[in-house]
């Protein structure tokens, strides 16, 4: 199963696995990424963890690959907002409280993601195919 993977669908399941365990055991680490415009956060972080997990699981099954890349690739789009709200919440943090080293290196961190999201989800739609 995980032989047949090219080395980017290995990194997604990775990552998937990783994020997906994260989202389920510490829900509030998201927290702050969320949406002001989202209901019960908690919930939607939690699942979106489970997403993540099954998405790692469907890139890993060669009969489910062909879904899971698709549906990897849509998770990544549903994330994207909550990658803007921390670099605004980023920015705003270092226009209102000053330009510690902490909050610029948080705030090039997130403004570093933003570009990064196309090729994943670039990656996760071919890891389907």
């Amino acid at each position: 199963m995980v032989s047949s993977l090219t080395p980017t669908a290995k990194v997604l399941v990775a990552a998937f696995t990783t994020s997906g365990v994260i989202h389920l055991v510490r829900p509030q680490t998201f927290t702050p990424a969320m949406p002001r415009q989202v209901p019960r956060p908690l919930e939607v972080i939690k699942a979106s963890g489970v997403a993540e997990l099954a998405c790692a699981a469907g890139l890993l099954v060669p009969r489910t690959r062909r879904i899971a890349g698709p549906a990897s690739a849509a998770l990544l789009v549903g994330v994207f907002p909550g990658n803007v709200q921390m670099t605004v919440d980023a920015a705003r943090a270092v226009t209102e409280r000053g330009a510690s080293a902490k909050r610029v290196a948080y705030l090039a961190g997130t403004i570093g993601r933003l570009p990064l999201q196309w090729p994943l989800i670039t990656a996760a739609w071919r890891a389907g195919h």
